[in-house]
């Protein structure tokens, strides 16, 4: 074969002498993702005991609290020390305004009880705060005449977060996306004591079409409409250093963007823009495209999470939050 480099300056440089080895790949390596950086989620069900498999997550389920105690005893021993919960209401009681979010006795304030009791300061609780799994319309705030009333929900935001604050959970991650909520969360918890409890707030939150199986699991879709005229245009990215901005400014210790896998260039935005910590939510439909594909043989399940999350870490997360973390743990993927 003709030698084509004889006329080429010499010596050159040659990246691959850096890609010689496994060792040496894994010794210069710029991205690592460990059980360290992973938050598994998790849906509670307003009982003891229960397990829900939930068609759409595969390997995913809805959990009583005994139930939600061993596995997340199991997987404190794979290394995941985060978890962020998602209650759901008890049948026949969701009303208008989401009453049933703020309930000390609800799905979320009894199990985050329940984990700190076992597990102390070695886990770290954290509780989405929204009120469309809790409301009869299924929306994230208060609905009046077809519309969400942004300041009127404010009030029941702050309720729901600090009956999660009194239950003693770590953080409260508000995913409603109204305007001012985390100013609005900060000064109740202030003023209740509980200026330690942080706030993680899904600051970026596009309309996406991505949360499909994520409404299936966590009963939570809208009766009527959609919920673009609060959530965030997909078609936009300065917005999401303003809304990172904003919610800074109001007291938010650490910032969320939501999805992640079509918005890297989103959370490369953020992270220039904000020295908070930053988490990139892998949601749901992320997570079901690729169980389905594996389970059809034509992705490499392993290689493909292991991509996906590198990639999120890449952009600029400090932190993935993953259906996939359990697995991609045990499975030694990573």
């Amino acid at each position: 074969m003709k030698d084509l480099t004889h006329d080429l300056p010499r010596p050159w440089t040659r990246p691959r002498r850096g890609r010689v080895s496994a060792a040496w790949r894994d010794l210069v390596a710029e991205t690592h993702v460990g059980a360290e950086h992973l938050v598994m989620p998790h849906f509670v069900l307003p009982a003891e005991s229960g397990c829900e498999p939930i068609d759409a997550l595969p390997d995913i389920a809805r959990l009583g609290r005994a139930d939600l105690l061993r596995q997340v005893e199991a997987d404190l021993e794979l290394g995941l020390r985060t978890v962020l919960l998602f209650g759901l209401a008890p049948e026949g009681s969701k009303d208008a305004h989401g009453s049933p979010a703020w309930d000390p006795a609800g799905a979320t304030p009894a199990a985050v009880r329940a984990l700190k009791q076992a597990f102390g300061d070695d886990l770290v609780v954290m509780t989405d705060v929204c009120l469309c799994g809790f409301t009869e319309h299924g929306h994230c705030g208060v609905l009046h005449e077809g519309r969400v009333l942004n300041d009127a929900s404010l009030a029941p935001l702050a309720s729901t977060a600090l009956a999660h604050a009194e239950a003693g959970a770590d953080v409260v991650a508000p995913s409603d996306m109204m305007d001012g909520r985390v100013a609005a969360i900060r000064a109740r918890l202030d003023a209740a004591g509980f200026e330690h409890t942080g706030i993680l707030s899904y600051a970026v939150k596009y309309a996406s079409a991505y949360y499909g199986p994520f409404r299936a699991a966590a009963k939570s879709a809208p009766g009527q409409g959609d919920r673009k005229a609060y959530q965030m245009d997909v078609r936009n990215g300065l917005e999401a250093e303003r809304e990172a901005e904003l919610d800074e400014a109001e007291g938010a210790d650490a910032l969320m963007v939501k999805p992640a896998l079509a918005f890297l260039d989103v959370i490369r935005r953020v992270r220039e823009s904000s020295p908070l910590p930053l988490f990139a939510y892998n949601v749901s439909g992320e997570y079901s495209m690729v169980r389905a594909a594996a389970e059809r043989g034509w992705v490499d399940e392993a290689a493909v999470v292991r991509e996906n999350l590198v990639a999120m870490r890449r952009a600029g997360a400090d932190a993935v939050i993953t259906y996939h973390a359990r697995a991609a743990l045990a499975g030694g993927w990573l």
